[in-house]
């Protein structure tokens, strides 16, 4: 993709989280996990259309993820960054922010914490009221909803409730243009 760095954003930001709404997430038992390799690696059907038109539109467009499993000792490095290489080229995304700590270590960067998306906004003057958090877990909601963002909740019926309410819920990211671009939905 070309570099979208530098486009003045006539209507703001969108944020995806990776794992369940960029690639499928892998599921097991009723829980979802990142994906342990390339080849387990598979695109979310609609991503690239959905992107593509969001950025038409004048949207620029991060990712932020957490990727606990390096932190943990699960999962090199290498292949995340290999992931996110890929991703890139694939997407138009200006940047994806990442997370590497398990749940346990204190950082303000690792969802359901705001600091991915704060780094972002400080980092591209992004102004948050004219941001949207899409995310399929309830620590991407509530990263969301901590800076204000219009949070967009991916409902995959994983186990597991949610902490704060979303200002929007599909089932199906081919449903965020037509969510996102409706002014009505401000």
């Amino acid at each position: 993709m070309p570099d979208q760095v530098g486009i003045i954003s006539l209507m703001g930001t969108v944020f995806f989280d990776r794992d369940g709404v960029i690639n499928q997430a892998l599921v097991r038992n009723g829980h979802p996990f990142s994906p342990a390799s390339i080849k387990e690696f598979e695109w979310m059907d609609g991503i690239h259309a959905v992107t593509e038109k969001l950025c038409s539109a004048g949207f620029r467009i991060f990712c932020v993820t957490n990727q606990p499993d390096v932190g943990r000792g699960l999962q090199d490095i290498a292949l995340v960054e290999e992931l996110h290489k890929m991703v890139l080229k694939e997407l138009p995304l200006e940047k994806i922010y990442t997370c590497y700590h398990d749940d346990v270590t204190a950082c303000d960067c690792r969802k359901p914490r705001p600091g991915l998306i704060l780094e972002a906004a400080s980092e591209y003057d992004l102004d948050l009221e004219q941001a949207w958090l899409v995310g399929d877990r309830w620590k991407d909601i509530d990263a969301g909803n901590a800076v204000g963002c219009q949070t967009v909740f991916v409902d995959y019926g994983y186990d597991e409730y949610l902490r704060t309410l979303p200002n929007h819920v599909v089932t199906d990211i081919k449903e965020l243009p037509g969510l996102i671009l409706d002014p009505t939905t401000q």
